[in-house]
């Protein structure tokens, strides 16, 4: 319960992902729960003293909106231990060092160190109850994936492990089961014989930003498609449940993702692949990709890609799901696009044909927009583009921290499960694949543009 104290161990407390997302995440919980009692460790291989460690707790509580109060009042009980994290003795003498109750074990890490110190923590007497928090990407492929859950469930039930995937938390994916579902204007025709395609994108104007360490790695397919926006893929056309309960949700999306495939079995043609270019981004210069420090040119990393998959099943046959993310591109663009099939028959006399009734769901800012087709201004048989939209109040809990209130207080509905990770990865493995043997081109495009000449808008 949110009255109970619980300890969040951060292994990795040094790195970005901590005080960018992480602890500002925290601060807005708590800023909106002040009855939520938390006890903050730092674990990590950096030197760094309690002072400041004490210091950096209470400035991205503080971003976060936190009350300077109890910022300090939490900093002040905060501990920072400087922790081998793939060895054993320093493992066992953090984990002994925990106060009783309830904890939560946070990998802020990469996912090769993550799935190493799992193997180092499977030989150790963990606390009962422990929970454990493991950043995506889940594994770096099908196979990883399913040796990392393997390894977890030896020694861990599920119901401790908690995958996550900050998408879930966003107020914007979560607003889609309100939409969907209490709208009757929306969900009779939410299938395939009124919708002709979904497009789902995230196109970031941000570059590397100095994440070569584990971006090279990653690239955008690993980084956003395989995790984040197939999951949104799968809030949009998961069938509707009978309540949100972490079951029958994750088992509904769970049931889209088995039934979910590249268009055609195809991953050659379904799929592309870029990386930027220099140029400029909203007026600031950008490098080209493969001289940003950090950067392994031979690895051929993508900075854009797309895939397009289907869903094999009597609501969403034949339906085009087109997924896109990339970074460095001239304008930000955070959408789902619903387009709806065309009037089966338009009376003679109106013009001209009008263009597909859109529903555009935008994710930041939180906004949507239905486009109609109306009589235009002067001439009443003559048509035009209408748009009815609406702007919908943000969270004030950032996606963070939702997801850190459902660890700590051990609600699964938000995590990931093992089979959901696993079905990602089997979704996009015919692209792996593709693209490692070099089927798919790599095609580039100047920083700041909207993608390579002949990509679809």
């Amino acid at each position: 319960m949110a009255n109970d104290p619980v300890t969040l161990v951060i292994l990795g407390a040094s790195g970005d992902l901590t005080k960018r997302l992480l602890l500002p995440g925290l601060g807005t919980l708590l800023q909106h729960q002040p009855q939520r009692r938390v006890r903050l460790v730092g674990a990590a291989n950096e030197q760094l003293s309690e002072s400041d460690w004490r210091a950096r707790v209470t400035n991205a509580l503080g971003e976060g909106g936190c009350p300077d109060d109890r910022a300090e009042r939490l900093a002040s009980t905060a501990t920072y231990r400087r922790t081998d994290l793939l060895d054993p003795d320093d493992l066992r003498g953090l984990i002994e060092g925990l106060p009783e109750g309830p904890a939560v074990l946070y990998f802020a890490l990469p996912p090769a160190v993550t799935a190493k110190a799992c193997d180092v923590l499977a030989g150790l007497d963990l606390p009962e109850g422990l929970r454990f928090g493991l950043e995506k990407p889940f594994g770096h492929d099908l196979a990883s994936a399913r040796r990392l859950n393997r390894r977890l469930l030896s020694f861990l039930d599920e119901d401790q492990i908690f995958r996550v995937d900050h998408f879930l938390g966003k107020g914007a994916v979560l607003n889609l089961l309100g939409f969907r579902f209490a709208n009757r204007l929306f969900e009779p025709v939410w299938n395939q014989a009124n919708i002709e395609s979904v497009d789902i994108v995230f196109d970031e104007t941000l570059a590397l930003e100095g994440r070569a360490g584990y971006y090279d790695k990653a690239g955008a397919l690993a980084d956003m498609i395989q995790s984040h926006l197939l999951l949104v893929c799968a809030l949009v056309a998961m069938e509707d449940p009978a309540s949100i309960e972490a079951t029958e949700f994750r088992d509904l999306v769970s049931h889209v993702l088995s039934a979910m495939s590249v268009r055609d079995g195809d991953a050659v043609a379904s799929s592309r692949r870029a990386r930027y270019t220099r140029g400029a981004v909203q007026g600031q210069d950008v490098p080209n990709y493969v001289d940003e420090p950090g950067v392994d040119a031979d690895r051929h990393t993508e900075t854009l890609a797309e895939v397009t998959v289907t869903i094999d099943n009597a609501r969403w046959a034949g339906v085009p799901f087109r997924l896109r993310s990339g970074k460095a591109l001239g304008a930000p663009r955070r959408q789902i696009v619903v387009t709806f099939r065309p009037v089966a028959h338009l009376p003679g006399g109106l013009s001209p044909r009008p263009k597909p009734n859109r529903l555009v769901i935008d994710m930041n800012p939180e906004r949507v927009t239905l486009e109609i087709s109306t009589n235009g201004e002067g001439d009443v048989f003559g048509l035009e583009q209408t748009l009815l939209s609406a702007e919908i109040g943000a969270s004030a809990v950032r996606p963070y921290g939702e997801i850190l209130a459902h660890i700590m207080d051990g609600d699964p509905l938000l995590s990931v499960r093992g089979d959901m990770a696993e079905k990602c990865w089997k979704v996009v493995s015919p692209v792996v694949d593709a693209w490692r043997k070099n089927k798919v081109p790599l095609e580039e495009y100047p920083a700041g543009s909207s993608g390579p000449d002949g990509w679809p808008a």
